[in-house]
């Protein structure tokens, strides 16, 4: 099937240290990988009076939040958040209790991979056993094996959750974010799913924000052309984040030859 656009190389992008891509959409978008992070020594705004007021008042205001690594007094946690909100304290409350509230609900400490092997062992997606060339860990969605009418959407839900976390896990010391690559090589009209997609969004939104580098959408289809206009009004301004690329840019871009995905390899 032909391919939405297609690239080649001209020079190795710079580090995504500064600033979002200008464009993530569609014909001849190249550009540097954007940092969907914040970098936490360039900040010199005295933060630590902020992170105690919010965790002072989450204890005041929502006292049956969990507690400890990724509760309401996890400091780096709510450091974090509060960078995400620009510092501001009624901001960061609102989205931290959302995100702890999903994470107690959602069970997601309890997620493991024997817990979604089911649809793991299917290899739709999986986390990438080496770094690209930016030292991010790399999460890989392969959309031709995804079949929403046969496969039960809470337990897609979870496997995403499970690899998100696993990915993060994986953060070398001084990186931030991740990369996220789509293959849409094959995908088809049966493999879209916009439930998911918005569920998606709103996992790197309100969940983890600012932990998605990158997105990498290889060899779209013209078939996914209808899906991305559907969502890419969902994403707004971080649609800036996706780059539409083929194989031959993903490995010679963001990779290695010793650590290019397996299924991007000549």
């Amino acid at each position: 099937m032909a391919a939405a656009c297609s690239f080649r190389s001209v020079a190795r992008a710079p580090p995504p240290l500064r600033g979002l891509a200008r464009r993530g959409v569609a014909r001849c978008c190249s550009a540097a990988p954007p940092s969907g992070g914040t970098s936490t020594s360039s900040s010199k705004v005295p933060v630590t009076p902020l992170v105690l007021e919010v965790k002072e008042r989450l204890e005041r205001e929502h006292p049956g939040l969990p507690t400890g690594r990724n509760g309401r007094d996890d400091e780096e946690m709510i450091l974090w958040f509060l960078k995400d909100r620009k510092l501001s304290v009624d901001e960061t409350i609102s989205k931290l209790t959302k995100a702890i509230k999903w994470r107690q609900d959602f069970q997601v400490s309890e997620l493991s991979e024997e817990s979604v092997k089911g649809l793991y062992q299917t290899g739709k997606a999986y986390v990438h056993d080496s770094f690209d060339i930016y030292g991010r860990p790399v999460l890989v969605v392969v959309a031709s094996k995804h079949f929403p009418s046969k496969q039960d959407p809470v337990e897609n839900e979870k496997l995403c959750a499970f690899l998100v976390e696993k990915a993060l896990s994986r953060l070398p010391l001084g990186t931030e974010n991740i990369l996220g690559i789509f293959d849409l090589r094959g995908f088809q009209v049966e493999n879209g799913d916009l439930q998911f997609l918005k569920f998606l969004i709103d996992v790197f939104y309100y969940y983890y924000p600012k932990r998605l580098g990158q997105v990498l959408f290889v060899d779209a289809p013209f078939v996914f052309q209808p899906m991305w206009q559907l969502v890419k009004p969902l994403l707004k301004q971080y649609a800036s984040l996706v780059r539409f690329c083929d194989v031959e840019t993903v490995r010679k871009e963001y990779f290695t030859e010793e650590t290019v995905p397996p299924d991007f390899r000549n």
